[in-house]
């Protein structure tokens, strides 16, 4: 396996789209989950501090894998460059993403 393969998974999340990069995405054993570890974030080097960045770093801090539902997921691509993670509102970019019919939204259960 190349180890300079890395992933970005676009998933969805309480209404919001979380576009992380990771080193190994799977199959999990538990039916209908996929799972995401080796979490990739930017240098911490830079002047120019993304907070979006820096809320996903704090969220997952101490995280070494997690579990996604695969109604949940949006894509994942394998590439060779990792790029800046970010959040942002899943029908605000004006796009074509959108939650899947039935699920809670924002004011569901």
């Amino acid at each position: 396996m190349d180890k300079n393969i890395r992933y970005r998974i676009s998933f969805l999340n309480n209404g919001k789209t979380y576009e992380l990069f990771a080193r190994e995405v799977y199959q999990d054993e538990l039916y209908g989950f996929v799972t995401i570890e080796g979490l990739l974030f930017g240098e911490r080097s830079q002047v120019v501090v993304d907070t979006s960045e820096e809320r996903l770093r704090n969220e997952f801090e101490g995280v070494e894998r997690f579990h996604v539902p695969m109604h949940a997921l949006i894509r994942i691509d394998e590439v060779t460059a990792v790029g800046t993670p970010r959040i942002h509102d899943a029908g605000a970019s004006g796009g074509n993403i959108h939650a899947f019919p039935g699920l809670p939204g924002k004011g569901g259960s």
